[in-house]
């Protein structure tokens, strides 16, 4: 026996609005994002604010490095430069020498066994005009002695003048044996080094008598008035007071192969290099303008680079 069904009113319009329903709420809920999403969009003025303290963020950084960046170069590359003590004299054979002097400059390790430094410290006669005027007269001159002390070795080491620029006050150096440790060559700049950078000049101005008067008392006592400059530096080798000395500045322009900056510096620290803001070397130091606190000059570093390919070819 079949059972019939009631009749049922079909259910169509109930469907239709929960449809609209639905739909009212997704729009609804797409609205809000929208809104959320208009009101976490940055405006302008934001944008630009946070731009700025990026900027910002970003000297600051900068400014951080540039400052910490002298004590960096010093710290890593001190035991790669080396202060550089040499004599020299002009005379006429059989007789006493119408001229002695003595030199005092710095010189850093581009390569094994190999420094670079002005020609004027490896060649101590280059644009003396007392010893041109000497050897115009028939005298000649000798080179007696030349010598690198590197900081933390007890003893000096010879050096052989390989390489003298024609054209800029540059010169390559032999080391004669290994320098102790094994020091680093330290690291030439390929690319320019616009002015207003900040630059890190390293080496031994005022030679023997800079590092005597940096020494502690007892040492100071003992060498400050001695007048012999070759054992004073064998002594401070010996205690380990070869150290160079750094100064900081800023480019302050570039001509040609010139480099100048206001950076100190003085006699001794002739051949020292010269760093830029980036730790790497652009220039070597050369000369400064007596009584002109911004008036030092460097060769810049790219000059170096034909001494260096003319080295290479001598191995």
């Amino acid at each position: 026996m079949h059972e019939k069904l009631p009749k049922t009113t079909p259910e169509r319009p109930r469907r239709s609005r929960s449809w609209i329903g639905a739909s009212l709420f997704a729009m609804g809920l797409l609205g809000g994002v929208l809104f959320l999403s208009a009101r976490q969009s940055p405006r302008p003025e934001e944008l630009e604010l946070q731009q700025q303290l990026q900027q910002l963020s970003s000297q600051v950084q900068q400014l951080k490095q540039e400052q910490a960046m002298p004590a960096m170069v010093l710290t890593r590359y001190r035991n790669s430069i080396c202060y550089i003590y040499g004599v020299y004299h002009v005379g006429l054979p059989k007789q006493r020498p119408g001229l002695r002097a003595r030199i005092s400059g710095t010189g850093f390790l581009v390569a094994p066994g190999l420094l670079a430094t002005n020609r004027h410290v490896a060649e101590p006669l280059y644009e003396d005009r007392d010893a041109d005027a000497l050897m115009r007269r028939g005298s000649s001159p000798e080179l007696e002695k030349l010598i690198a002390f590197f900081p933390g070795s007890p003893t000096p080491i010879a050096v052989t003048p390989i390489i003298l620029s024609a054209h800029t006050d540059l010169a390559l150096l032999r080391v004669e044996g290994q320098p102790p440790f094994n020091r680093q060559p330290l690291p030439l700049s390929d690319s320019a080094t616009p002015p207003g950078d900040i630059v890190t000049v390293i080496g031994y101005p005022m030679g023997i008598a800079g590092m005597v008067a940096k020494s502690p008392p007892a040492v100071y006592d003992r060498l400050a008035y001695r007048h012999d400059d070759i054992g004073a530096a064998n002594e401070l080798a010996a205690l380990s007071l070869i150290r160079p000395s750094a100064t900081v500045g800023h480019l302050g322009d570039v001509v040609g192969d010139k480099l100048i900056y206001d950076a100190p510096t003085a006699h001794g620290g002739s051949g020292g290099p010269v760093f830029n803001s980036r730790g790497q070397v652009i220039g070597i130091n050369a000369a400064y303008i007596d009584g002109f606190s911004g008036g030092t000059l460097g060769v810049s570093v790219q000059a170096l680079r034909p001494l260096l390919q003319a080295a290479a070819k001598k191995k």
